[in-house]
């Protein structure tokens, strides 16, 4: 299996002279920044709103916490990743003097049907994987949330999730390496450092150090994947796709986390619950590698039906 980096090489030199380091450090802090902003007002608005109106979910005592695990607040959390594209807006209309559409690629189009592969092989591979953790812990009930209001959720959830998972590539997959890749041609410095970014933000306090070892390792794999899909196809079409075919499945299909179960059909056991050996974080970890490799075979292999193409287009 052999890619070629024409079209990647096209997109990393797609940016113009204003993208230089110190503009990259002031873009990305306005990115941050607009982010937190949007996440506090949504945080803030969102536990009054829930307290004021006395909204469904869970009531410990701990407002915020309450208004985060409600089904309100997790639809409000997905949101505030709109403070992503506000911010990436202002970033490279500001900062680097570039349309936002210049991240999507070349064309400065996402191109829809990498899109569509994308997502059909993670919807596949997603499956796959959940039916050898099934193998592993097959503690699975059946959701709170019933089949009409699932359904009556379906679109929304789906439009929320793609605001995150867009959000996400657009900076991790299309901000931060674009840029790094015009000034520095070793991928340890454009593919890894945003990955290692990437990653780090899902470490979760509540869970214990082997499973957030596993976790990471997981999604570790699956942003160099994300990245690797940006590198053969020089546009974020692909990526696009496969991040929100992996999100939904856990909002939709089946959780493994306690506080994004409110519209999953099926709840697994928690990742941050009790009872998790070293062993059974092991296997995890090889689960998660195993499928990402899967994905990577059905999206780049020549014989594959699912391989994304290459986007080599000039903008127009």
């Amino acid at each position: 299996m052999t890619i070629d980096n024409a079209a990647f090489e096209r997109y990393r030199r797609s940016p113009n002279a204003k993208t230089n380091l110190l503009r990259l450090f002031f873009g990305s802090a306005i990115v941050v920044a607009l982010w937190m902003a949007m996440t506090a007002v949504v945080l803030i608005a969102g536990t009054y709103t829930y307290l004021a109106l006395k909204l469904p979910g869970p009531s410990s005592g701990r407002y915020m916490q309450d208004f985060l695990a409600s089904p309100t607040g997790i639809l409000s959390a997905l949101t505030s990743f709109a403070g992503i594209w506000i911010g990436l807006w202002v970033a490279m209309r500001f900062v680097h003097g570039e349309p936002l559409s210049a991240l999507f690629g070349v064309s400065r189009r996402i191109a829809g049907g990498d899109f569509l592969k994308g997502l059909i092989a993670v919807l596949i591979t997603s499956l796959f994987s959940e039916v050898l953790l099934y193998a592993l812990q097959p503690e699975i009930a059946r959701g709170p949330i019933a089949f009409w209001s699932w359904l009556l959720f379906l679109v929304p959830i789906a439009l929320l999730a793609f605001l995150q998972t867009s959000s996400e590539e657009m900076l991790f997959r299309g901000y931060l390496p674009r840029a790094l890749a015009y000034r520095f041609k070793s991928p340890w410095i454009w593919a890894l450092l945003p990955g290692l970014l990437f990653t780090s933000l899902h470490w979760n306090s509540a869970s214990s150090l082997a499973i957030n070892a596993c976790v990471l390792v997981s999604i570790g794999a699956f942003a160099l994947l994300l990245m690797l899909l940006v590198y053969a196809t020089g546009n974020l079409g692909a990526s696009f796709g496969a991040h929100l075919a992996n999100n939904l499945t856990g909002f939709l299909l089946i959780s493994h986390q306690e506080g994004y179960n409110g519209f999953a059909l099926l709840n697994a056991k928690p990742l941050e619950g009790p009872g998790w050996t070293n062993w059974d974080a092991v296997l995890i970890a090889v689960i998660g590698i195993v499928s990402t490799l899967l994905t990577m075979l059905l999206l780049l292999h020549r014989h594959s039906p699912l391989k994304v193409g290459t986007n080599t287009q000039s903008p127009g």
